[in-house]
């Protein structure tokens, strides 16, 4: 990954890789059987790693708006930090069917996990919870692409709010009427709902 950040991913070798690690090339052979192996699993770690990170920071607050706040503010910290290596390494072809599906496995979790929050934060209806979560997840990509346009503190912080504030009005704006009480954000439930399950 230190050397994808450097520059071009096409410039990663097996022997540049071996002779940044201090290793033989045989070693590298060793544990890779070739290139695309070594930067399918670069990317499968990287993806791994900012998996986990989303989720720890998401699962570990209460409200569906401290999850999405969560998830917005670690997408554009993750963008900052290793978003250009991610980018290079999935334009270089490493999007592997396995990766594919692993990926909609953890979007689906995702979406579950998100949903429950809805439907007890704001008493939306299941399925409608489940559209409204899929809607607003997905333009995750889109504050990310503001983001590049302009990575800046400020900016970070402005589309984090601005995001949050569209996921808790319309969350809010779906909410039945006899749920919402003239408030548009609910608190409280259980924690029986995990990131995982």
């Amino acid at each position: 990954m230190a050397l994808i950040a450097l520059g071009d991913v096409e410039a990663v070798s097996m022997d540049a890789v071996a002779e940044r690690a201090g290793v033989s090339r045989p070693l590298v052979y060793k544990h890779f059987a070739n290139r695309s192996e070594l930067l399918a699993a670069a990317y499968k770690r990287e993806s791994e790693l900012l998996y986990a990170e989303l989720s720890a920071a998401v699962t570990s607050v209460d409200s569906v708006e401290d999850m999405f706040r969560a998830l917005i503010h670690g997408a554009i910290q993750a963008e900052s930090k290793r978003g250009a290596a991610c980018a290079a390494l999935r334009a270089s072809g490493l999007r592997m069917r396995e990766r594919r599906q692993e990926q909609r496995r953890r979007d689906r979790t995702t979406v579950r996990y998100f949903s429950a929050r809805a439907v007890r934060d704001f008493g939306l209806e299941e399925r409608t919870a489940r559209i409204a979560v899929s809607m607003l997840l997905g333009q995750i990509e889109t504050v990310l692409a503001q983001w590049r346009r302009r990575p800046t503190r400020e900016n970070a912080q402005l589309l984090e709010d601005t995001y949050v504030r569209l996921v808790v009005g319309g969350l809010g704006r779906l909410a039945p009427a006899s749920a919402t009480s003239g408030s548009t954000h609910y608190e409280g439930g259980t924690r029986g709902v995990g990131f995982f399950n």
